[in-house]
């Protein structure tokens, strides 16, 4: 099955130059361009790729470019046709200063809301995401991040910007990443809103509130970017959030932050360098609330079983453990709140799963399943985690059991992980399908996935 194209305006003008369908007469057209250069062997699965968001070398592009001008009839520059490479490297590597910091937010959201098909094609970097949680760390603080600009900020435009980051926190918990309308209402009001605020005047007392609102705000947006499976757009949005972060000089949110990319990175199959990320976040985060330092325990946990130390995997889930008996409502700021006994459980039966302790992963399933009402997403990937585990285990009736109950809880939400969720389980159930109780739940997941298409 093809893949949807990404580059729309490259699209555009390949079907304005009438190659919408032939890809191969137009691929001939480049390569003919090249013949005084160099010997070119583009053909049309290349213009397939090109579509999709590869980006080639900057003599390719004038070379496209001089294609379409001749068979067009008008200038087409290498603007013009989609392909963006220095676009896709924005907010890759941690910015050096507050004010670099800024410029490259700025730039990322202006790209979100104008260009998010090719951010959405770019691949997560596991090189740079260790050097941005390292030069989290180990960089020195800023010592001011007072600014002068156009318009002055005052507290009151800040408190503004919270009450925004909370509601957009809610829409995700309730909604998921996948919602594409809510992202794109974030994208544009970090671009329309914040940007400006970010470039205005202000005192440094005033600037690191600034700095932590928009952190928060483009923080929410790096984890949804995440659920939806957009892993190199979210990989940047967590770099500046972080970045944002450290210039507020607010490290138990740059600690919340780079989990989330060590999360990330887990999710991915980096375990050693998820192992590494969530020891920064740990170090970094100093005298942290016990609520925040079970949470980190956790994720570290979860690096360590991805993998594959046991050991040191059951001493992170025994730390976290300690650390949650030990918190106290309120002890905690509130976007840390959303860390219950019911993460903890849904973190430690994936851990075990993975190091396929399988009975004892499903030891923390009912406790997984205890999740506030709320949260929704949450719900639906621990009820496919168990089914899956379940599975594993060779218990396939309550396998069945929970994924048609976790196939009702996807309904609810637009989860890229929760929709990988069920395709594990699939995965795992499909060797029995001669089993009646399998085959009846394929049936009713494949009907499922083909109405959602």
């Amino acid at each position: 099955m093809a893949r949807p194209a990404t580059n729309h305006e490259l699209e555009a003008l390949l079907r304005e130059a009438g190659y919408e369908h032939a890809h191969g007469a137009f691929a001939r057209q480049v390569n003919h361009a090249a013949r005084d250069q160099a010997h070119l062997c583009y053909d049309a699965s290349t213009v397939y790729w090109r579509l999709r968001g590869r980006c080639p070398d900057r003599r390719i592009q004038e070379l496209i470019s001089t294609v379409l001008t001749r068979r067009i009839g008008r200038t087409i520059s290498i603007d013009d046709l989609g392909l963006g490479g220095e676009d896709r490297q924005v907010g890759l590597h941690y910015p050096g200063s507050p004010d670099e910091a800024v410029d490259v937010g700025s730039r990322l959201w202006r790209l979100t809301v104008q260009r998010g098909a090719l951010l959405a094609t770019t691949p997560f970097v596991v090189a740079a995401a260790l050097n941005t949680g390292f030069a989290w760390r180990y960089d020195s603080a800023d010592a001011t991040v007072a600014h002068q600009g156009r318009r002055r900020l005052l507290d009151s435009d800040i408190a503004a910007l919270q009450i925004f980051a909370d509601q957009f926190a809610d829409l995700d918990r309730k909604h998921g990443g996948g919602a594409h309308h809510t992202r794109r209402i974030m994208s544009d009001f970090l671009h329309r809103q914040v940007s400006p605020m970010l470039h205005g005047s202000y005192t440094d007392t005033v600037g690191r509130r600034l700095m932590t609102a928009a952190a928060t705000i483009s923080g929410q947006l790096a984890f949804m970017t995440y659920d939806a499976g957009e892993h190199g757009a979210a990989q940047r949005h967590f770099t500046t959030a972080l970045r944002l972060a450290k210039a507020a000089d607010d490290s138990l949110y740059g600690a919340h932050l780079l989990a989330n990319l060590a999360t990330q990175a887990v999710y991915l199959g980096h375990g050693p360098e998820a192992v590494r990320l969530a020891r920064a976040a740990l170090d970094g985060a100093g005298r942290a609330p016990a609520s925040v330092l079970a949470r980190l325990h956790t994720t570290e946990a979860s690096a360590h079983a991805t993998a594959g130390d046991r050991r040191a995997c059951t001493a992170a889930l025994a730390k976290a453990a300690r650390a949650l008996a030990k918190g106290r409502p309120g002890d905690a700021p509130g976007w840390a709140g959303y860390f219950s006994p019911a993460h903890f459980a849904g973190a430690a039966l994936r851990c075990h799963r993975d190091l396929r302790l399988h009975r004892q992963a499903i030891r923390h399933g009912p406790a997984a399943l205890d999740v506030p009402a709320g949260n929704l997403r949450t719900r639906a990937l621990h009820t496919a985690l168990l089914a899956t585990t379940y599975a594993a285990a060779g218990d396939l009736d309550e396998a069945c059991h929970h994924g048609y109950e976790a196939i009702q809880h996807g309904r609810t939400v637009s989860s890229g992980r929760v929709r990988h969720r069920l395709a594990e389980l699939v995965q795992v159930l499909t060797p029995h399908r001669s089993v009646t109780c399998v085959a009846d739940f394929l049936e009713v997941h494949g009907n499922t996935t083909a109405s959602a298409a």
